[in-house]
């Protein structure tokens, strides 16, 4: 599955909640995520853009599927089906 083109930073908050992120703080444009879903803590920060950029969608994605310890492949599934 490819990433979408179309996802803005609010809509993708939305789906990680799904993972456990809450909402820590915004500043300007930026959205600070938290969770501890594994045991431990993990911050993520989404920008407030729409669309996001794919490289940066792309990045935070491998952030989570890493924390979240499954493929960002699976992730992508997840998220977007």
């Amino acid at each position: 599955m490819k990433l979408p083109r179309n996802i803005g930073g609010e809509d993708l908050i939305k789906l990680l909640t799904k993972f456990g992120y809450k909402v820590m703080r915004q500043t300007g444009s930026h959205v600070r995520l938290k969770s501890d879903i594994m045991g431990r803590i993990h911050f993520i920060t989404i920008p407030l853009h729409k669309p996001l950029k794919l490289g940066t969608l792309n990045n935070i994605l491998s952030d989570i599927a890493e924390y979240l310890k499954i493929s960002k492949k699976e992730l992508i599934e997840k998220l977007f089906r």
